[in-house]
């Protein structure tokens, strides 16, 4: 079996623990220096760049007539997707449009501040935004049903969705399908830093957008940092990240499962058991054979670069407290809490973007249609931001209404804070010079 890394936190210094915190994008400066001619490319080029990038990042037959998803290649892939998938597409669909839809917000609140003053929020469509979809380790129609649900939900007008292209110049059909049944139409074949610089910049072929949602991998997170003063780049969606905690009342085999569904994603993904138990740690262990003997061989591949990896392992604590503390310093993008009773540890977490309570709750049907958003904040800023919803794609205007009986009150104060602060425009404005404009 290979050597799968194991942290005893009681034999760590403060650097190994820091050492545990890093993950695969935290430093993004070799590809950020990389990704930095292909931007620009695409910013002088335009289909030109993304043509040549397909070809030799994707090695894939396009050209730019082709750079846009017709649609007879959307009707056509309803015919490529086995009856049981779309069925589960529709199912996923469902239950998240249900979710974002109790999510979205009220058009406008008003209340009344004072006597005759009133003040609230508006809330608007962003214009246009684009959704990231990658394609690199595998075909991902749930992302397109996570980004597409709650845009459409949220009313944004102009919605496009870029994924990078296969071999053949074709998208994942299930994608497709995903996109149609969601509700968009606008689909690119471009994907990478290519695709986030398009977006940003415009093409001849695609439109460019206000704001880019969607996870991706270094390259992608480095665009969007380059671009952040171009594009809107949403919530830092990088390379998946999971802890699975577990307590005593688990066998470690059903821990060790789950530890690899996200571990599977990718080489550069992170993957954590946390167990103060050591009988559920060396069940883990004991059954990642099993699991691994069930999988394919890439998954197996990936899976194992993370569990043998810097990223990923079981880490044993010394109490269930310090399991708590270390997840909140962790802050993950996925936390699985595996105990006959979760409620029991949720009120201890504070720092995780998404938390999936109990046995019967894996990862898996978290990212396939439960309800709520799967596309989460990684690198730790679930400290900060939560998963994406409906408000991603919506703006906030504030409203205020005074009426001429509540003016006199918050006009004199006004003046007060204005005159003090040295602004004497603002004072005139509620002055009496304003006053004698009213009265005509």
């Amino acid at each position: 079996m290979p050597n799968v890394s194991f942290h005893d936190l009681s034999q760590l210094d403060a650097a190994g623990r820091a050492a545990l915190m890093r993950r695969s994008e935290t430093d993004l400066s070799s590809f950020m220096e990389k990704a930095a001619p292909i931007i620009e490319a695409v910013r002088t080029e335009g289909d030109a760049a993304l043509v040549r990038f397909a070809r030799d990042l994707d090695k894939a037959d396009l050209d730019a007539a082709r750079l846009k998803v017709s649609p007879a290649e959307l009707d056509a892939a309803f015919g490529m997707v086995d009856e049981d998938v779309v069925a589960a597409i529709r199912f996923g669909i469902d239950n998240i449009r249900h979710f974002h839809e109790e999510q979205k917000p009220e058009a406008m609140w008003l209340k009344e501040m004072r006597p005759g003053a009133y003040a609230g929020d508006r809330f608007t469509p962003i214009r246009s935004v684009a959704l990231y979809v990658p394609r690199g380790k595998g075909a991902f129609p749930s992302v397109t049903m996570m980004t597409a649900v709650p845009a459409v939900v949220a009313g944004v007008p102009e919605l496009a969705i870029v994924t990078p292209p296969a071999p053949d110049g074709s998208v994942d059909a299930a994608t497709l399908v995903a996109a149609r049944l969601a509700g968009v139409e606008t689909i690119y074949k471009c994907g990478g830093a290519q695709a986030v610089a398009a977006v940003a910049y415009g093409t001849e072929t695609i439109r460019p957008a206000l704001k880019i949602v969607g996870p991706g991998s270094p390259w992608v997170v480095a665009a969007k940092r380059l671009l952040a003063g171009v594009i809107d780049p949403g919530l830092p969606a990088g390379p998946s990240e999971a802890i699975i905690l577990a307590d005593d009342s688990v066998h470690g085999g059903l821990a060790a499962l789950d530890l690899l569904i996200e571990a599977e994603h990718g080489p550069d993904s992170s993957a954590y058991l946390v167990t103060h138990s050591r009988r559920v740690a060396e069940e883990a262990l004991a059954a990642l054979p099993e699991h691994w003997a069930r999988m394919t061989e890439q998954r197996v591949a990936f899976s194992t670069a993370v569990l043998t990896g810097a990223c990923g392992g079981i880490v044993l604590t010394g109490s269930i407290e310090e399991s708590y503390r270390f997840i909140n310093d962790y802050a993950p993008e996925h936390l699985e809490i595996l105990s006959t009773d979760p409620f029991a540890h949720l009120g201890h977490i504070t720092e995780a973007a998404e938390i999936l309570m109990g046995p019967h709750t894996p990862v898996s049907i978290g990212n396939f249609g439960l309800g709520p958003n799967a596309v989460l904040p990684t690198s730790r800023w679930a400290r900060t931001c939560g998963p994406l919803s409906v408000t991603d794609f919506v703006k906030r205007s504030s409203i205020g209404y005074v009426t001429a009986a509540a003016y006199p009150e918050f006009a004199s104060h006004a003046r007060t804070l204005a005159r003090y602060e040295g602004f004497s425009s603002h004072e005139h404005a509620v002055s009496d010079v304003r006053d004698r404009y009213l009265v005509r």
